[in-house]
């Protein structure tokens, strides 16, 4: 299994650490902290060293009761930082984390590498048909509601085939446009419940079926600081043992905030594995 990342071929028979670069003054675990264009690429620099393949840059926050912001925002807190990524590091694989396609059009020209959108296309019609024109892979979430409302009321008959009837019709919208490369996330904390987070995650094999790669984003989420009862500051050790639970139920692709442990965990299961 490989993505085609504009030339640049990620082999996926060994997971893959795609780390979390977020540009905005209110995430729910680093909101602010990398606003600065020398400790952004500190930190860029940081991840890559420690073993992401992938960095992953957004603009906008999508924490429970986020409101959307205007594209012109967006593009002000991540257009020169993905310039200065490519340029300094030509190595990285870059993905925009975005809903907007004039976001990912403007940072696509300027050489980004994957798309990753939480609407998985459905919120600007625009973004599948700007996707395809660059052929580049595009990450399809799940997510019930938008990020103002997601969490009121998250209610299923089943949250597992929901999903899997979703992807399945995201799966051949995309197709029909003539996206080769297509990437799962299943979409942790992102309209469901603790509850539901943890059905998704034991069932996550079966989202395997589709023969795509998965993505696992459980990164000091609710599901393990709530659990846990404590905060997200001190979730790393409950979010490595959610992301073994992921790799040894198929997921390829390990979006976090911490590289280092998360590639501790895909180096062990991949022993287990042998």
């Amino acid at each position: 299994m490989t993505l085609n990342c504009r030339g640049k071929i990620i082999d996926l028979s060994t997971p893959v650490v795609m780390g979390i670069l977020n540009l905005t003054p209110d995430s729910f675990f680093d909101g602010g902290k990398f606003t600065n264009e020398e400790v952004v690429l500190q930190q860029a620099e940081k991840l890559l060293l420690e073993g992401a393949m992938i960095i992953d840059v957004g603009g906008m926050s999508s924490k429970p009761g986020a409101e959307i912001i205007s594209e012109e925002e967006e593009l002000k807190r991540v257009l020169k930082t993905v310039e200065r990524i490519l340029e300094k590091f030509p190595e990285a694989i870059v993905s925009i984390d975005t809903i907007h396609a004039r976001v990912a059009d403007e940072c696509l020209q300027r050489g980004a590498h994957i798309i990753n959108d939480i609407s998985a296309g459905r919120f600007d019609t625009d973004m599948i048909a700007t996707v395809a024109k660059y052929k580049v892979p595009f990450v399809l979430m799940h997510m019930q509601g938008m990020p103002s409302n997601m969490q009121k009321n998250p209610v299923y008959e089943n949250v597992t085939t929901q999903l899997l009837d979703f992807f399945a019709e995201r799966i051949k919208v995309c197709r029909s446009a003539g996206i080769n490369d297509l990437i799962l996330d299943v979409g942790f904390g992102f309209g469901k419940t603790t509850a539901h987070n943890f059905t998704l995650l034991r069932n996550l094999k079966l989202f395997g079926t589709f023969n795509l790669p998965v993505l696992a984003g459980v990164s000091r989420k609710g599901m393990v600081y709530k659990t846990l009862g404590i905060k997200a500051e001190d979730a790393l050790n409950g979010t490595s043992v959610l992301n073994t639970i992921a790799l040894m139920n198929g997921a390829k692709i390990l979006r976090v905030h911490d590289a280092k442990e998360a590639r501790e965990a895909i180096a062990l299961v991949t022993q287990m594995k042998l």
